[in-house]
């Protein structure tokens, strides 16, 4: 069916809108990825999906078609672990590069991928290239202890397109959710999602159902995937779409982060990070908890 009986279907507002099946979503954002759709017809289907919200079974047909596309990384003799950073940094250190390298140091292979989406941020890619791992050129295998970054575009440059639409429209899309939830790996993984909003925390449970996909789930840090060192965040897990809570969320904040610079730029998130790494430094407590957390999940992928 063509992309505008679909943006009839979707466009009638939050109330008259009705929600795509899986099938349609599928065929949908296929259309989308593979460019046969024109940019006033893109513009529709962001801002009416905007208005309107994905369901789970919509969710699922947009990775379903994504999946299709996907460069994927081949598979090692352990599960990869998947780490989305597409927020950056804006009032705490981005810590998502410290997290993939204490999942590495415990011997998994640890995938980063994203994309600039706020431009005045911090990027875990800048970080990590400040501390000698510049992006990936390739799609490669990951080794056992290796933590790598993978642009977006490396894994679907159509998907890369998409996400920039905001940077036009000012609204995030459908795009922003789906690379929050997509699994780039050919072989298992746990995927690491983070929402900030409570509303999306269903929508992202029930698409793993749906999927059945392995995951650990949580509020993030600044809408990235590393776990807010000042706070007990609940945490679920789900083991082949199958779900279990890890973690009750308790509540206050910590006033203070031993050793957690103040400073958010590059060089200081960097220095930091190795000096953890190190052991002169502490590992935030709320960061062990989620790398035991995932390490525990990948030994079952």
């Amino acid at each position: 069916m063509g992309i505008s009986q679909y943006i009839k279907e979707i466009g009638r507002g939050a109330r008259g809108a009705r929600p795509l099946t899986r099938e349609q979503a599928t065929d949908l954002f296929g259309q989308v990825l593979d460019g046969n759709v024109t940019d006033l017809e893109i513009g529709g289907f962001c801002l009416a999906m905007r208005i309107k919200g994905e369901t789970p079974e919509e969710m699922a047909g947009f990775l379903d078609a994504t999946h299709a596309r996907l460069k994927r990384i081949p598979p090692g003799d352990r599960p990869l672990v998947v780490l989305p950073s597409y927020n950056g940094a804006r009032k705490l250190p981005v810590l998502t590069p410290l997290l993939a390298l204490l999942l590495a140091r415990e011997g998994l292979p640890v995938l980063v991928h994203g994309s600039a989406s706020e431009t005045s941020r911090v990027l875990a890619s800048n970080v990590l290239s400040a501390m000698g791992m510049p992006p990936l050129t390739a799609v490669r295998p990951i080794a056992n202890g290796e933590a790598a970054f993978a642009p977006t575009e490396l894994l679907n440059p159509a998907l890369k397109r998409l996400l920039d639409v905001r940077r036009v429209v000012g609204l995030r899309n459908p795009g922003h959710s789906v690379v929050k939830l997509m699994q780039p790996a050919a072989g298992p993984a746990v995927v690491v999602a983070s929402y900030t909003h409570p509303e999306y925390a269903r929508v992202m449970a029930d698409t793993f159902e749906l999927m059945g996909t392995t995951a650990l789930l949580s509020r993030g840090l600044e809408g990235e995937v590393v776990s807010d060192p000042r706070r007990t965040a609940q945490i679920d897990g789900f083991v082949r779409g199958v779900r279990t809570e890890l973690q009750a969320q308790q509540p206050g904040t910590a006033a203070e982060v031993p050793g957690l610079p103040t400073d958010i730029d590059v060089a200081t998130t960097a220095d930091y990070t190795r000096r953890v790494l190190a052991g002169e430094l502490p590992v935030p407590g709320a960061l062990a908890t989620q790398v035991r957390h995932i390490t525990q999940l990948a030994s079952h992928a």
